[in-house]
This record gives structure tokens, C-alpha cells and sequence, in this order.
């Protein structure tokens, strides 16, 4: 589904299906920013309040983690929006014929 880090390819290698559709806009960030706020402040403060590390150690530790966890988090996140709006055929501007 992806070529590189986060551009989606043209097309499925598998099946064909071709990505046009696809447009997880903000999407994926709106929900790593709160999973991952989440996961890091807590994190940071049981490391804080068990161990007490001086603040340099702290920067050592969380900002690769932040880091690797945002990448990560944003790439899954990205596939199943557009597997969800592949799966509902969402689109843009398109109404529900009820």
C-alpha cells in the first residue's frame, strides 16, 4: 500500500485497485496525537515518579520514542482509514441514499 514512509503507491501490486479514493486527509494525526499523548505522558510520568531521573535522561529516552512511535502509529493508522473508506465507499461530497 505504501512506497516510502507515508505516500501511498498508484496502485495495489496484488489486485489492481487503484488509489485514487484515497484521502485519509488529517485523519491519522488527530488520532496519533491523542493515543500517543496518552501513551507517552504516561509513561513519562511513571518513569518520573518511580526512578526520578535527571531531565537529560528523560529527553534521551522519550524523544527517539516519540519519534519511532509517531512514524509508526501514523503509517498504521493511515491504512485503515483508507481501508475504512475503501470498505464504506466514502467519498468526498457523497451522501447516503436512504
Amino acid at each position: 500500500m505504501f512506497q516510502g514512509l507515508l505516500k501511498l503507491r498508484a496502485s495495489c501490486s496484488r489486485c489492481g485497485l487503484t488509489y485514487d479514493f484515497a484521502d485519509s486527509g488529517d485523519g491519522p494525526a488527530v488520532f496519533a496525537i491523542l493515543i500517543l499523548g496518552f501513551i507517552l505522558v504516561g509513561g513519562v510520568l511513571f518513569v518520573e515518579f518511580a526512578y526520578q531521573p535527571p531531565l537529560w535522561l528523560h529527553m534521551i529516552i522519550w524523544a527517539p520514542v516519540t519519534v519511532v512511535l509517531s512514524v509508526t502509529l501514523l503509517r498504521v493508522l493511515k491504512g485503515l482509514l483508507i481501508a475504512l473508506q475503501y470498505k464504506n465507499n466514502a467519498a468526498e461530497g457523497k451522501l447516503d441514499d436512504r
